[in-house]
């Protein structure tokens, strides 16, 4: 398989990405759309998820489609940002269809940024400012977007090093095409020991994040893995293809993608992390051999979503109140 053309989840044609970042608050939303309703599934690994709409997408639930996924910063009032999104896509004229009603249906997931050196002294007697982050990113949904410090990675943060927004894709030999979006926000840390070099490395195209390769050994650690305080943590992905799924065999995409996470962080779903993957299936291509495809779909999501962690801690960026380096400030590029 090979990268597609702009090596991001919009790679499979329909779909689009958009970020809303508050640079005082230390946080922010992403949104993924597409220009029609799309099958959606999630499997949760994390001890410590928050999510919305979460059992919608089991394969014995009513609705059969969503309109967007996103996630989120913020912690519990990060879930507001759904809210956001289905008034933009309310305003379209977009939802399930109940009598003269549209009910737009969006889940979500969050993470844990609000000790990260943000302000979130929003005033109490106020709704959080999440809802508004969740309609301007559906409002910039686009094709090209902003990974590294942007969306519902601005502020995330990992056991070493600054988190972020990475994405990938893939194009397989049947044509079929695999993306992956993510937001991390790990307790664990993406690289080895105490160097540059990425855990998700063997699965690294050209130089996306860096083409440093393995660790030629894995280094003695300098000191102990840094712990983040209870409830701290949180990688929340998407993977997506551009084959047509059911609610189950997208779940099962779902499943085998958090392998790529647990090759890319150490360590990925503990207790105190929110770790979970949304999968989602545009329907575009059919299956050509189902057994076939669904092992290359689920294998490609897994590697997708460990080389789309790594650019997301690669691409990081500086920003006053850090407490935390990026990697290439510690690093250099």
């Amino acid at each position: 398989m090979r990268p597609g053309p702009r090596n991001l989840i919009t790679d499979i044609a329909g779909f689009r990405v958009g970020n809303a970042s508050d640079p005082g608050l230390h946080s922010g939303v992403t949104v993924l759309t597409a220009d029609r309703p799309f099958t959606a599934a999630v499997h949760v690994m994390g001890g410590a998820p928050g999510t919305r709409e979460t059992d919608l997408l089991a394969p014995d639930r009513l609705v059969s489609a969503v309109d967007a996924l996103v996630l989120s910063g913020g912690s519990a009032f990060g879930l507001d940002a759904c809210s956001g999104v289905m008034a933009g896509l309310r305003a379209m004229g977009r939802g399930f269809a109940v009598g003269d009603q549209r009910v737009p249906i969006v889940p979500g997931a969050i993470l844990f940024d609000l000790l990260n050196g943000g302000d979130k002294s929003w005033p109490a007697r106020d709704c959080s400012p999440y809802a508004g982050l969740g309609r301007r990113a559906l409002d910039k949904a686009v094709a090209d977007f902003q990974l590294g410090s942007s969306g519902a990675g601005t502020g995330a943060m990992t056991g070493t090093l600054k988190g972020g927004l990475g994405s990938a894709s893939a194009v397989l030999p049947s044509g079929i095409t695999v993306g992956a979006l993510v937001a991390v926000n790990a307790l664990g840390q993406v690289t080895a020991g105490d160097g540059p070099w990425f855990l998700a490395a063997p699965f690294e195209e050209g130089t996306e994040f860096g083409g440093l390769g393995p660790a030629p050994a894995l280094p003695p650690p300098a000191a102990p893995l840094p712990m983040k305080r209870m409830g701290e943590a949180t990688t929340i992905a998407i993977v997506a293809t551009d084959a047509t799924l059911t609610k189950a065999e997208a779940h099962r995409v779902a499943v085998a993608a958090h392998d790529g996470m647990a090759r890319a962080i150490c360590p990925a779903h503990s207790l105190i992390d929110g770790d979970l993957v949304f999968a989602a299936a545009s329907g575009a291509r059919a299956l050509a051999d189902p057994l076939t495809d669904l092992f290359q779909i689920g294998h490609a999501a897994a590697v997708c979503l460990s080389r789309a962690i790594a650019r997301a801690v690669y691409l990081a960026s500086p920003a006053p109140g850090d407490l935390q380096p990026c990697w290439a400030a510690r690093f250099g590029t």
